[in-house]
């Protein structure tokens, strides 16, 4: 399970996902995420499968990377399924047994909300999967740019997003080392039920974290010793610069946008169940 978690690692390649400037992917995936919950219509989300496809397409990351990151998610999808399907009493009643029933809304609302959360974790996989971290980072401090005028250091706080993520495929791959040591000495993690596979995993938490304070500390001290002082004064090797294809990206999005907001709440189109 922890060696499915994709979030923060990046796939290099020669696409034009690749190629756009950070800023555009990271202002395109949030307006992205934006467009699964500003509307509810089952159209909508078979124009933001297609946009999503056709963004994993064209980034050329294989589809089994972003089908894997959603392997930690199940629990969390399963939970939220059950909850909305038998807690969501509104419109014809479809089944009902026991003291569960099940009607046409929460059907409805389940298969949107599970829609939701997997393409979520794909469209915010896509983006650090095709953006290196000092992309990230420097797309997020010129996006954060203006806060400088309200004293808030957005170079730091963007340098400590970028470092978190970097060393989520780091930190993952040791504990991948340390389950796989700890299991060579006889510890079972797969056997049992949810709470025993949870008690499993105390004793990797112990060397994970002093191995991630040491990490720490090791970059710590590099970084001072390199005599970095925070954001003043720095220049960019590589300035980011708006390129034609980075508007037409952005124009593209805004057509998808106002695509689906007007398709989910203006165009009737509702889901049967027979």
């Amino acid at each position: 399970m922890i060696r499915d978690i994709t979030i923060g690692q990046y796939y290099p390649a020669d696409s034009r996902i690749h190629r756009l400037d950070p800023r555009v992917k990271i202002v395109c995936t949030l307006l992205f995420l934006v467009s699964l919950f500003i509307q509810n219509s089952l159209l909508g989300y078979v124009i933001a499968t297609l946009f999503l496809g056709t963004v994993i397409r064209l980034s050329k990351v294989p589809l089994k990377y972003i089908v894997k990151g959603l392997k930690p998610i199940v629990i969390l999808l399963l939970f939220t399924v059950v909850m909305n399907l038998f807690l969501t009493q509104s419109g014809e009643v479809l089944a009902h047994f026991w003291i569960f029933t099940i009607t046409e809304g929460g059907l409805r609302t389940s298969v949107f909300m599970a829609i939701r959360l997997m393409y979520l974790v794909a469209g915010s996989s896509i983006m650090t999967f095709t953006t290196s971290p000092n992309g990230l980072t420097d797309g997020m401090e010129k996006l954060l740019h203006p806060l400088n005028k309200l004293n808030v250091p957005v170079h730091e706080v963007a340098m400590m997003m970028s470092i978190a993520l970097r060393f989520i495929p780091i930190l993952l791959e040791e504990a991948d080392k340390i389950m796989k040591a700890q299991q060579a000495r006889g510890a079972d993690f797969e056997s049992g039920n949810i709470i025993q596979r949870a008690k499993a995993m105390v004793p990797i938490l112990v060397p994970l974290f002093v191995s991630a304070f040491r990490r720490a500390n090791d970059l710590a001290m590099a970084m001072e010793s390199r005599c970095y002082h925070g954001g003043d004064g720095r220049t960019k090797m590589k300035p980011l610069r708006y390129k034609s294809r980075d508007r037409i990206a952005y124009v593209l999005t805004l057509i998808y946008i106002v695509l689906v907001f007007v398709v989910g709440r203006y165009v009737p189109f509702k889901l049967w169940i027979f």
